[in-house]
């Protein structure tokens, strides 16, 4: 079949100057004159709109064939801009006026006429109703199931088009190919774009796992969403909610510059996805690994600050410390963190705060942590998961650890957990909010506390009580030894 060919006008909004109104204006007016003398096109017009609506006509006229208009985040002129305080608020709805009368142009008859098809991408709906608000015509499918696997590789894309680099990973890893698909999918899979089942991979990720045979997290490194981060900082948002979200489709359509909701726009710009629809609300969180460790990651470094940037990589060792169940090591860890954030940070905080920065902790590690975890009892403040064990944490703040493991055994939150085999630790943590550290802290296996369960793990756990002393728990016994002394297993 032979292709029609039309011309095509591309606009990549990223490369236009958007400082100021006034640049981004001069911008996208040297732009329109430097296409229009690409195709030997005289363009007297000196507004941008005039500029623009003759390039359009005078181009149709000279292939006679309609025109093709693709632009490409179209938003980056006013995103630029947010979270930043008013003055560059004040810059990013002066852009919005400069956009709305550059793309009112396509809506003019003679030019309308003479469009073959326009495409227009970006990364938000906010900016929509205002920009377009002329053009009526316009087709937002960024939410329609035809369309559902358009922006990524759909599992069986995936499996057709990369079996041999499927292959060939599995080779370099020495994993077996299952694993490899299994891997792939906690990585890079999960994003939901619609009601429908459909979910897709990242292609660019995708991409790079097979050039570079390793794991990593890679389309993040494409661009910091810095002013996301300003913007949990401006509202104080509770960044633990975000793993679990429920939003009315209402609110995906988010259009104020001067009043973002900042779920949606964790959504648009591909933060967190659709989990699952019930006729009423979508639930939402992270996709996969690669979003979710990558975002708190930055997160965590852009919130908490250490006076000691040696420190700044000690949360990383949280992985490893749960995963050889060295929980002494661990909480060392966390306390050496809390010790080197700032007093004007951390003072006079309460049990949100606390809860937050462990968490970031936790998931900035690597680790695979869940907070809130819904159980037929309640919800767990954590829930940590390997492959061979879990990890059920409760926080306190000036209590006890001892309540929180009340907690954990009066709601069972284990029982979900029960049938899968895996080893389960229960582990709770006292902060004293007055120093700031953690005062009080128990960990050990279910089998500790209820031996009848059977979980599989060792009957030994350590516990540090608020006098420094370290005990011992055997089968449900307390055993003591004095500060200063260790026992070794």
């Amino acid at each position: 079949r032979e292709w029609k060919k039309y011309p095509v006008v591309k606009i990549d909004f990223s490369r236009i100057s958007m400082t100021s109104p006034e640049k981004l204006e001069q911008s996208l007016l040297a732009r329109i004159v430097q296409l229009s003398e690409a195709h030997g096109i005289r363009n007297s017009g000196r507004l941008l709109p005039d500029c623009f609506a003759t390039f359009l006509t005078q181009l149709a006229e000279k292939y006679d064939e309609s025109v093709v208009i693709l632009a490409d985040e179209y938003d980056k002129p006013l995103i630029e801009h947010l979270g930043k305080g008013k003055t560059h608020l004040s810059i990013a709805k002066e852009n919005r006026d400069i956009l709305k009368q550059f793309f009112g142009v396509l809506k003019a008859e003679d030019v309308s006429a003479v469009l073959r098809f326009v495409f227009i991408t970006g990364i938000s709906r906010f900016a929509r109703v205002s920009i377009f608000s002329d053009l009526n015509n316009l087709n937002d499918i960024s939410m329609q199931e035809k369309y559902d696997g358009i922006m990524g590789y759909t599992e069986a894309e995936l499996l057709c088009c990369f079996e041999s680099n499927i292959n060939q990973l599995s080779e370099k890893l020495n994993l077996g190919k299952e694993e490899v698909i299994r891997k792939i999918r906690d990585w890079y899979d999960g994003y939901r774009f619609t009601n429908s089942e459909t979910s897709v991979y990242n292609p660019f990720s995708v991409i790079k796992l097979f050039d570079a045979d390793k794991f990593d997290n890679y389309w993040f490194e494409t661009a910091t969403p810095s002013f996301l981060i300003n913007l949990i900082k401006e509202q104080d948002y509770p960044v633990a909610d975000i793993e679990n979200l429920a939003l009315s489709k209402e609110r995906f359509s988010v259009y104020e510059l001067d009043d973002l909701e900042l779920e949606p726009l964790l959504f648009q710009t591909g933060y967190i996805t659709i989990r699952h629809y019930d006729d009423i609300l979508y639930h939402l969180g992270y996709p996969n690994r690669e979003v979710k460790t990558s975002f708190l990651s930055y997160l965590y470094n852009r919130l908490v600050r250490l006076k000691d940037r040696r420190l700044r990589d000690t949360y990383r060792r949280l992985h490893v410390c749960l995963n050889e169940e060295r929980t002494e090591d661990f909480v060392n860890a966390v306390k050496s963190i809390l010790a080197s954030i700032p007093y004007v940070q951390i003072a006079n905080q309460g049990e949100d705060y606390y809860h937050t920065v462990f968490y970031l902790m936790l998931s900035a590690s690597g680790i695979s942590a869940h907070t809130e975890v819904l159980t037929s009892h309640g919800r767990a403040d954590i829930a940590v998961e390997f492959d061979d064990k879990v990890y059920i944490i409760e926080l306190k703040c000036n209590r006890s650890a001892k309540q929180a493991i009340r907690q954990i055994l009066e709601k069972k939150y284990y029982e979900k957990y029960l049938e899968d085999g895996r080893r389960i630790w229960l582990m709770g943590i006292n902060f004293d909010t007055a120093k700031r550290t953690i005062s009080d802290w128990q960990c050990g296996s279910l089998d500790d506390y209820l031996p009848s369960t059977g979980s599989g793990a060792g009957p030994w756990t350590g516990l540090q009580t608020p006098s420094g002393s370290l005990s011992l728990m055997h089968m449900g016994r307390p055993l003591s030894l004095p500060k200063g002394h260790s026992i070794f297993m």
